[in-house]
């Protein structure tokens, strides 16, 4: 059987899903950094949860690099537009992880001259500030953008803010949020499986209980407005862009193993978080994993499946933006899809690094004992 360009478009955006999908996992490190105060009451805790997540976070920015790279490979388009378009939101995430690989740098450094809160400071604000500008990015997925696309394929953003108005839609800025709470949730849980320090586990619990509470009533006004409002959908024949009422609802009907797979992640979380808090189990951040990569693939599929658009125009309907009207040739795609045969590769690298440096528990001791520790 031949495969078309539109097999291709689908490849890639499931492709794109699947990677978008473990960087949200991966952002348990910068949940964990804005915990550091909360879980930790002694310098020397702090020196263990630092350099915990010292280990891992370069994974984290591994799968964005991906990430984004998938996108600009497969999808030009929307990487000129959004990323052209709404600069003043990617500026922002882009410094707030520039800071990270500075704090994590800098923070032990003999004659630090702004002493290690500062790097700290830094580290919370990628964690929360970093996630959340991430979030309401992937929020306007759903709820668009202003921009405008000519014959040309040339775009131009209609809002002198470039992207910072996205800040005033309640979904965006609960995506954003919901990403943050989610992030401090898996990153209690690795915190929980990686230490051996009683003193610091101890306080986890409730710290998991508190963001699992906030992060549920965000998670089901996003997963509500999603299925209830209005999706823009395209005409696979004459390429038109028209409004649908619950379009993502009817995707879920129309082909129900969507569906399916994210109940299957919804309740491997929700299973994931019960046994950390009833049965006191420390490998629970391997079930909220899984359920968190279904569940963001699934939210992410369903943006470019049946005739959907995954990132639609506020300007100009006619402009929002399609698996098929963005995407590359097919002989781009064909060619980029054999190399993305290296992506389980990634995938092993990430999976053999975390099993190495999680062989042993992490203590205090060790830290205190490793003179070129974060």
């Amino acid at each position: 059987m031949d495969i078309t360009l539109y097999d291709l478009q689908v490849y890639w955006w499931l492709l794109v899903s699947v990677i978008g999908a473990l960087f949200v996992f991966m952002t348990f490190v910068q949940g964990g950094q804005t915990l550091l105060y909360t879980l930790a009451k002694t310098e020397d805790e702090r020196d263990l949860l630092v350099n915990t997540l010292g280990r891992k976070w370069e994974l984290t920015f591994t799968a964005l690099v991906m990430f984004g790279g998938a996108l600009f490979a497969a999808f030009p388009l929307f990487y000129a537009v959004s990323f052209g378009g709404a600069y003043f939101v990617w500026m922002a995430i882009l410094f707030c992880f520039i800071i990270q690989a500075v704090a994590y740098e800098y923070r032990k450094k003999p004659d630090n001259l702004y002493g290690e809160r500062f790097y700290e400071i830094l580290l919370y604000i990628n964690g929360s500030l970093g996630i959340f500008l991430i979030g309401v990015a992937l929020g306007t997925l759903f709820s668009g953008g202003n921009f405008t696309v000519n014959e040309m394929n040339l775009s131009m953003w209609t809002k002198p803010s470039y992207g910072l108005e996205a800040l005033l839609n309640p979904f965006n800025l609960a995506f954003g949020l919901m990403l943050v709470f989610l992030a401090r949730m898996q990153g209690a849980l690795y915190f929980l499986n990686a230490l051996d320090a009683p003193e610091v586990t101890a306080r986890i619990k409730d710290v998991l209980k508190k963001n699992f509470v906030i992060f549920l009533v965000l998670f089901l006004y996003v997963v509500a407005t999603i299925l209830l409002q209005d999706g823009y959908v395209y005409d696979p024949k004459t390429k038109e862009i028209s409004i649908e009422s619950m379009k993502f609802l009817h995707i879920f009907l129309d082909l129900p193993l969507l569906l399916v797979v994210l109940l299957a992640g919804v309740v491997t979380l929700l299973y994931g978080v019960y046994i950390a808090l009833f049965k006191e189990s420390r490998k629970a951040i391997f079930f909220t994993a899984l359920g968190t990569v279904l569940t963001v693939i699934i939210v992410m599929l369903i943006l470019g499946v049946d005739n959907s658009v995954y990132y639609p125009s506020l300007a100009d309907m006619q402009s929002s933006l399609t698996i098929e009207n963005s995407s590359g040739s097919y002989y781009t795609l064909s060619v980029m899809s054999v190399v993305s045969l290296l992506v389980p590769v990634v995938l092993g690298y990430i999976v053999a690094v975390w099993r190495s440096m999680d062989k042993t528990k992490v203590t205090i001791e060790e830290i205190k004992s490793d003179p070129h520790h974060y």
